[in-house]
């Protein structure tokens, strides 16, 4: 899932995008409200964590621009006000979902794969390919039966394989939705990742490479 996090304090804003980059989510970061207009001109974000009270473009302008874009980005907007009259012009203002500070983080997790989970193609909370059953809720793989100790990142992976049903998947869709704008275009990341991933999962191969194309589990 690709995440914008735009929060002027910059030192929250890192610690935040860390923690989230942990929980496997691809998190960009700006720190103003012309930082985040350039960031959603540039990529399609499934999600964008907007603080409210931002300098440059103030967070509301921000909000109503996402609204009114071509593109339906879920928008959870965060702000220090904590009245019932500021949560509602919030959400009026077109954001999906509203969250106070100071927040719990779980919580902040929680939320943003609430509004993701909205915002792609409705999939069933397991799926399955062969003997690999991947459960989104508990963040838990297995094959026959056996647990799998994936990363972050090799989850999110599989993931995104298993949901694509036999589609062909590109490194480049792979590296952005996985990753963020902190990967080198030329990296190696998702080679390496699908390489352990494969380790892994043992045999037989679970994972096709398709040349010039990209990767693909059969359904």
């Amino acid at each position: 899932m690709r995440v914008l996090l735009v929060e002027d304090h910059a030192k929250l804003a890192t610690t935040v995008a860390t923690g989230l980059r942990r929980q496997g989510l691809a998190v960009d970061l700006a720190f103003d409200g012309d930082d985040a207009l350039e960031h959603i001109a540039a990529t399609e974000y499934d999600v964008v964590v907007l603080d409210r009270d931002i300098p440059g473009v103030h967070g509301d302008d921000v909000c109503r621009r996402l609204a009114a874009g071509p593109h339906r980005t879920r928008v959870l907007m965060l702000t220090a006000a904590s009245s019932v009259a500021a949560r509602v012009e919030g959400l009026g203002l077109g954001a999906d979902d509203y969250l106070t500070k100071p927040f719990a983080f779980a919580e902040l997790v929680a939320r943003i794969r609430a509004l993701g989970r909205r915002q792609a193609p409705v999939l069933p909370p397991t799926l399955r390919s062969g003997e690999v059953c991947l459960d989104a809720a508990s963040r838990a793989a297995t094959r026959a039966g056996r647990p799998l100790a994936l990363s972050p990142k090799e989850f999110a992976v599989l993931e995104r394989l298993m949901a694509a049903g036999g589609r062909v998947v590109s490194e480049g869709e792979l590296l952005t939705a996985v990753w963020d704008e902190m990967a080198d275009p030329f990296t190696k990341a998702v080679q390496m990742t699908v390489s352990r991933l494969r380790a892994k999962l043992g045999e037989p191969p679970v994972i096709e490479t398709v040349p010039a194309g990209g990767y693909r589990i059969h359904p």
